[in-house]
């Protein structure tokens, strides 16, 4: 039964550059990179070496944890360098790719038509699988797992996300195929959460067998941890897998063409991109050529990501795997005169500190100054306005912190990832690193437990 949720606690933060609805075109990247820290929990081990040609869908490593999980290129080329950082660890797999693209054929085939078995072998020797994700932990899902349910978040709440109804307009059909493949991965129920203050796009309305959630409310109202916990709580022993609307696409192609097609429309957001506009791309391609022309004079930082979760990357550095939007703001390197004793218009915060609460509509220009420095960890209750959870959020963390597991479970440890910290963050008066926290807490229970 479909389920109607409006979510009350939360937090817009609107920023100007949101992406104007035109799918802009560049000169192709020189350079591709998969990066194994884009995956949270892997150890990666090498199939390749420098020199080698490889072909789009061609594994390059695999997980030594899982060693059926394959981490395949997205373009097909020369394998040019690969990159370690301290302690060898390895940082980067950089390819230079072919003009014309050339895919490992994996034959199409109907989902209908296959097996559990047969489903799961092809995403995991095309590269695919990587995309299905798990709660607890937010790692790559075990294929020899079988969840209770498979989530699907149909919007993104972040400040300047991607319109997902844009990204996905004309792919209905993939879409449809991907999900016929999903529906054989597990014997729950596919949730489709949509934005239920917008009329959601046909490739969600239209699809069949699922059941289609509506929620209503601020961020993180888009997250897909909050959407579980308001749809079905996971408790202890339970697992629930998830992933977004662009990467069911992928999988719709693959078995519509069998192709491991990683393309995706990303969106070039923030008030430092002359042009914020969308472009088609791959995962791992390098950013250079998306920033020519399109960024504004200063100190500029570029993120793979949105400004709450993403990870600042270099002007030639390369786009996430799992990363639908590359953000650009204002490098926060100045002093400020008397910092926040002065009631500046231009400032934002959650409080009424400042004059923004007068004007709830307005959009900001924001840099990355955190107004401050580490300091004690003082209980105010700023968490709780933000944090659209059934859960203690300060004492979680200091359970976190102490690491005790016993404790972290109570506390609701499993229905949590760093992400769903990240507005908690933003308001804490302590200026703390709570998504470190989370992904340290997340990392221990994950060793000790599994």
């Amino acid at each position: 039964m479909s389920k109607d949720i409006r979510i009350k606690r939360g937090l817009n933060i609107k920023l100007k550059g949101a992406a104007d609805k035109i799918l802009a075109t560049f000169n192709p990247p020189g350079i591709y990179a998969i990066k194994p820290d884009d995956f949270k929990g892997i150890n990666p081990k090498l199939v390749v070496k420098e020199g080698d040609e490889v072909l789009a869908g061609q594994p390059i490593m695999f997980d030594k944890n899982m060693d059926s999980v394959k981490f395949c290129s997205p373009v097909s080329g020369e394998i040019t360098e690969i990159v370690r950082g301290a302690k060898r660890k390895l940082l980067e797999i950089r390819i230079l790719p072919d003009q014309d693209l050339k895919y490992v054929n994996f034959q199409a085939h109907s989902p209908s038509d296959l097996s559990r078995e047969k489903i799961v072998e092809t995403l995991l020797e095309s590269g695919v699988w990587p995309f299905i994700r798990q709660r607890p932990y937010g790692v790559i899902a075990n294929p020899k797992d079988s969840p209770k349910s498979i989530h699907i978040s149909c919007f993104d709440s972040n400040p300047l996300a991607p319109d997902v109804d844009f990204t996905l307009h004309g792919l209905e059909q993939e879409f449809n195929i991907g999900l016929e493949a999903l529906k054989k991965l597990t014997s729950g129920k596919i949730h489709l959460n949509v934005d239920g203050s917008t009329n959601p796009d046909k490739a969600f309305t239209g699809a069949k067998g699922v059941q289609i959630n509506k929620f209503r409310g601020p961020h993180p109202a888009g997250n897909v941890g909050v959407q579980i916990h308001h749809i079905g709580p996971l408790n202890k022993g339970e697992l629930i897998w998830y992933l977004y609307p662009q990467d069911v696409v992928c999988i719709g192609r693959l078995f519509a063409n069998g192709k491991a097609d990683f393309t995706r429309i990303i969106a070039l957001a923030g008030s430092e991109f002359t042009k914020p506009r969308y472009v088609r791309t791959l995962p791992g391609a390098q950013v250079k050529p998306m920033l020519a022309d399109n960024l504004k004079d200063g100190n500029v930082r570029i993120i793979s990501g949105n400004v709450l979760t993403g990870t600042r990357i270099e002007k030639d550095g390369f786009l996430g795997f799992y990363d639908t939007q590359i953000t650009s703001i204002i490098e926060g390197d100045q002093p400020e005169f008397f910092g926040w004793l002065l009631p500046d218009p231009n400032k934002f915060s959650n409080s009424r500190t400042l004059l923004s609460w007068l004007q709830p509509n307005k959009e900001y220009v924001l840099d990355t100054n955190m107004h401050g420095e580490e300091r004690a960890f003082v209980v105010t209750e700023e968490y709780e306005k933000v944090f659209p959870f059934d859960i203690y959020p300060v004492q979680l963390l200091k359970a976190m912190l102490a690491e005790d597991i016993e404790r972290m479970e109570q506390l609701g440890i499993y229905e949590v990832t760093e992400e769903d910290f990240a507005l908690c963050e933003v308001v804490c008066t302590s200026k703390i690193p709570l998504q470190s926290i989370v992904k340290e807490g997340l990392e221990l229970v994950r060793k000790e437990l599994s």
